[in-house]
């Protein structure tokens, strides 16, 4: 069964930093893409970060270029979410999602996902 586990966030300070942990099962990494989404309180999912598969080419929301990086480490079935220069915006509830390889796609990483995990949470707040 795939099975996708968040951790790492917390309560950070603006400008500060957190890496996020996305542990999975079930299924070989090598050839999905991998996803980062956050929600926020009252406001709709949104993609954050992703990565296709294969090729490993990152894509970022404009908002958190330069800020955030997406990596992965294959043989862990761990994928990361790096983010440097948090501001209060960033607050969100933040899930890693990943997909089948049919709906890979090399310019979108995919056309949709499938899989979720449970989501952690991440508090830009001074």
């Amino acid at each position: 069964q795939l099975q996708l586990v968040e951790s790492g966030g917390g309560l950070v300070q603006p400008g500060g930093s957190l890496t996020l942990s996305c542990v999975s099962s079930g299924f070989s990494m090598d050839y999905y893409a991998m996803a980062w989404f956050r929600q926020a309180a009252g406001k709709e999912r949104e993609e954050v970060a992703c990565m296709t598969s294969p090729g490993h080419k990152m894509n970022y929301k404009d908002s958190v270029k330069g800020r955030f990086t997406i990596s992965r480490h294959t043989s862990a079935n761990t994928v990361y979410l790096q983010m440097n220069d948090l501001r209060p915006e960033d607050t969100a509830t933040y899930y890693c999602a990943t997909t089948p390889p049919k709906y890979n796609n090399q310019a979108t990483c995919a056309r949709q996902y499938d899989y979720w995990g449970q989501g952690t949470l991440v508090t830009v707040s001074s």
